[in-house]
């Protein structure tokens, strides 16, 4: 039967083709008029867009068009062909009602007030449509005087208008009158007992005014039953079954919604937000980019975007959301709570503290901001207002223990430490949540009170004695006390509790690294595969702990491809494979990687970055940028892809395109620090040194108390030669934040202006001042080297290896100094550097051509070709390698490797060296 059914309709719909070739457009337009009257909007559909074929001008199709497109719910559509009926003078009376109604749907609100707030038609019900939509248009911008203006107008233009008397209803419900609202309703009713719109105001208020879900549900469908696709009603009812958990009925109700509205916003909003109360956040974020790029400017699409991407820690992008849906909307408080909460997270404390003051102010704060202020205040560390804030958030909500529970670390900040442990104490005993134990274990470790820290675990541990959490945590303790043996018993407790807890797991590879053991530690990965052999964490700690011991990157990337197999869906093992071949410059395999990663998650954002970056690595910049452009499409509010693509555009020699892409950036987030910092660059190359300066006053500007700024000048400074403006300016940057970057840079700017003085009194000022400084002594020392001051430099790599005696890197470096003074310790250092950093690529070259100098050629080509091993594409390890085999007296094999070198062609650094070797054989 259902069969039969779909070949009748396709036979009808053929027919109506078929006649429609020889009909006039106005008489197509006419019968799509009838095929509406008679609610047959799918054979209307073809008809209007068989005249607009013949006649692209006709006005009133493209005005029928657009009726049906609204009602299908894809107002975006509908506001395009609105638009192109005003064009063709259809009456402006009959279609700007309408287009007011779909700019409303699609969150145009200040454009529609812009562009038709004062449009009057003189057409009573013309008149009140268009105010009614105003109405609600101001009301969204948070302008309550001028909605009441626009409603009064409405009931003026037409006292009897359905719609207007809804909207004066909300306003009755609005001032808390919920039983007068509710009589006004039903009078309503009694006028239009089929108005779908009245049905779902009376769920509204049932709802939010009664709280009475279950009635409001027979309201909402009461409204479906009058109107089968008045979608506001199946989304109300969606929303209740999803507060409700009643998920899969919610799912059905979708389905319902979908069958008629696939394309609506509204219905792509409501699959959105049934997968992120599914916790469904890959699809929830794929949906919401379709919902952004149907409209970027619409606050609830920005609001649940910014919520996905602040559930899965995503924090940038979630505050680039948050903050556009707080500026379009300025009265949400769902979108200002999360923009603080995004700010906290982020480590943003005092932009937290700006916004909460900026959003409401302290007096007159709403309710259901008193625990978030306590926690901005908190962390700016202005524990007694934090107090205040926690102990009205109590007032207004005196059970929540997770309120009782911030309020006692209030206590802790401001010094009433035995008000502070009470409280947790007693919050632990009753409730049986644990937000007050791990707040009362951290508090102890703050205090290094490692006893009273156990205790508290132990507390813990009798609430969840089926959990591995305390055993973990008791052994973290443990460690802290220098106790490894005992961590250890805790840790494999926790392991005996649930043998696939990764963390514990961890733990216990640490410490078998600790004591050298890399095979136990191995081998603790290895059982946890044997549990679940998908377990990406495992795949990838193996991968890892491969490459901490030196493996090639042949094998550590063999490790990644079984985590990519295991996990296809994966984004980790997918991203960390693509960046250690670009790590490696191993262009070619990161592309192939990448390639493979968007094949399998060809919406994932953070994977197409990956194939952009190594599609510039592998030199096609053509497509880097094509794919970074795709991804700025496809994330119309992240600056990074506009960082990403500028990066292209000043590879490719482009610097216009370079520097628009860079401004687009900084319209989404006029602070980004990167993009300032790109647009300084361009300039400096340019020479346009007035409008790099000008950039960084900005970044002075906008971060007072920053270095960052300060910074910046210097450096404009510097590529102007003008050294002693230079070390101005990092000195003033030194005030505010005693960064050792600042420090070299002063110092090579003072030293550079010829004040060489100045230079030596810093140095010694700043090393005494900052004794474990060793960033600076290693810029000392190289600086000694680039002149030949190798007995400076051995000084400085001493001096540094007193402060930290295991620093590879400066044993490393040391020996390749000694060798250059010739002494008999250079080789002594390079090995301890090699005991250290086991199996590193660049100190395994500098003791292979420091054992070759001493004439031990087999043991230095033996590390020399483990060093090519794990980076097989490092020219220079290669360069090296010849020149053992060639110190060795082995011709035959240095030529094959200078060979291989010089198929490279001359863009290689090597490029003369190689040449020139070529030449002496």
């Amino acid at each position: 039967m259902h069969n039969t059914k779909n070949i009748w309709s396709a036979l009808m719909v053929a027919l109506i083709m078929t006649a429609c070739i020889d009909e006039k457009p106005e008489e197509q337009v006419k019968s799509a008029k009838e095929y509406l009257l008679n609610k047959d909007s799918k054979s209307a559909l073809i008809q209007v867009k068989n005249a607009l074929q013949k006649n692209p001008n006709l006005g009133e199709a493209r005005y029928i068009l657009g009726t049906i497109l609204l009602e299908e719910g894809n107002p975006s559509g509908a506001e395009i062909e609105f638009r192109k009926a005003l064009a063709a003078k259809h009456p402006e009376s009959i279609v700007v009602p309408e287009l007011a109604r779909a700019m409303l749907m699609i969150g145009e609100s200040k454009k529609l007030v812009e562009q038709f707030g004062t449009t009057q038609f003189n057409q009573s019900i013309a008149d009140a449509s268009l105010q009614t939509s105003l109405t609600a248009a101001q009301a969204s911008l948070g302008k309550p005087e001028l909605a009441k203006a626009a409603l009064k107008a409405a009931l003026a233009a037409e006292p009897n208008y359905v719609p207007a008397l809804i909207l004066r209803v909300r306003e009755k419900a609005a001032s808390g009158d919920v039983d007068g609202s509710l009589s006004a309703i039903d009078e309503i009713l009694v006028k239009a007992p089929k108005d779908a719109e009245a049905w779902k105001l009376k769920g509204d208020l049932l709802l939010y005014g009664k709280n009475k879900p279950d009635d409001a549900s027979i309201a909402y469908r009461r409204s479906i039953e009058a109107d089968s696709k008045f979608g506001p009603s199946h989304l109300a009812l969606i929303a209740i079954l999803m507060e409700q958990n009643k998920l899969d009925e919610a799912s059905k109700q979708l389905e319902e919604l979908k069958r008629f509205a696939t394309k609506s916003p509204q219905t792509k909003y409501a699959e959105v937000q049934l997968a992120y109360q599914k916790k469904d956040y890959k699809a929830a974020r794929n949906l919401a980019q379709e919902l952004l790029r149907i409209s970027s400017k619409n606050s609830k699409f920005l609001q649940i975007a910014g919520l996905i991407e602040f559930q899965t820690n995503s924090l940038i992008q979630a505050e680039n959301y948050l903050r556009l849906a707080t500026q379009i909307e300025p009265t949400n408080e769902m979108s200002q709570r999360f923009l603080i909460a995004t700010y906290l997270r982020s480590g943003q404390a005092s932009k937290a503290l700006t916004t909460l003051k900026k959003f409401s102010g302290k007096l007159d704060l709403n309710p259901s901001f008193y625990s978030l202020a306590g926690e901005v205040y908190l962390q700016n560390g202005d524990a007694k207002t934090a107090e205040e804030y926690f102990s009205k958030a109590l007032k207004f909500d005196p059970n929540n223990p997770k309120t009782r529970t911030a309020l006692a670390r209030a206590h802790l900040a401001s010094g009433k430490s035995e008000n502070g442990f009470e409280e947790l104490e007693n919050i632990s005993e009753i409730d049986t949540g644990t937000s007050a134990d791990m707040a009362l274990i951290s508090a102890h470790l703050k205090r290094m009170e490692f006893g009273k820290a156990l205790t508290a675990v132990a507390k813990l541990e009798a609430k969840q004695p089926e959990k591995p959490l305390a055993a973990n945590l008791r052994g973290r303790i443990q460690l802290a006390q220098k106790d490894p043996a005992a961590a250890r018993k805790s840790f494999e407790q926790a392991l005996t509790i649930d043998p696939s807890y990764f963390a514990a797991a961890a733990s216990l590879a640490a410490l078998d690294l600790f004591d050298k053991k890399p095979e136990d530690a191995k081998r603790r990965f290895e059982r946890l595969l044997i549990t679940n052999p998908t377990n990406g964490q495992a795949l990838m700690a193996l991968a890892e702990l491969a490459a901490r011991q030196g493996a090639g990157s042949t094998e550590v990337a063999a490790l990644l491809s079984k985590a990519v197999d295991a996990n296809p869906t994966d984004i980790a093992p997918h991203l960390t494979l693509i960046d250690l071949h670009l790590r490696n410059a191993e262009s070619k395999l990161a592309l192939t990687a990448a390639q493979r990663a968007v094949s399998a998650l060809p919406t994932s954002p953070e994977l197409l970055d990956g194939l952009g970056r190594a599609q510039q690595a592998s030199g096609e910049l053509n497509q880097a940028a094509a794919t970074f452009a795709k991804l700025a499409s496809e994330q119309p509010l992240s600056p990074q892809p506009h960082l990403r693509l500028a990066g292209v555009q000043h590879a490719n020699k482009n610097d216009q395109e370079a520097e628009r892409s860079l401004r687009r950036a900084l319209e989404i987030k006029p602070d980004l620090l990167d993009a300032q910092r790109g647009l300084i660059l361009l300039n400096l190359e340019a020479k346009r040194y007035p409008e790099a300066l000008a950039i960084a006053r900005t970044v002075q500007q906008q971060r007072p108390k920053d270095s960052a700024g300060f910074l910046l000048v210097g450096d404009i400074q510097s590529a102007q030669k003008d050294w002693n403006a230079a070390a101005a300016a990092y000195k003033t940057g030194l005030t505010l934040a005693e960064s050792p970057q600042l420090a070299i840079k002063f110092y090579a700017a003072t030293a550079a202006a010829g004040k060489s003085q100045d230079a030596d009194r810093f140095t010694e000022t700043w090393t005494k001042s900052h004794p474990k400084d060793t960033r600076f002594l290693f810029y000392l020392a190289e600086e000694a080297i680039q002149r030949a001051d190798f007995t400076a430099a051995e000084k400085r790599y001493l001096a540094i290896l007193l402060v930290s005696p295991e620093d590879a890197a400066a044993l490393n470096n040391l020996a390749w100094v000694s060798q250059q003074l010739r002494r008999d310790n250079a080789v002594s250092y390079a090995e301890k550097a090699n005991q250290l950093a086991p199996n590193q690529a660049p100190y395994l070259d500098t003791w292979a051509m420091l054992l070759s100098d001493k004439g031990h050629h087999a043991k230095a080509i033996e590390l020399q070709l483990k060093a090519l091993q794990i980076q097989p594409a490092n020219n220079n390890f290669r360069l090296n390698l010849a020149k053992i085999y060639l110190m060795a007296g082995e011709k035959a094999k240095a030529r094959a490797e200078l060979d291989a070198l010089a198929k490279l062609g001359d863009s290689t650094t090597v490029h003369e060296e190689v040449a020139k070797l070529i030449k002496s054989l």
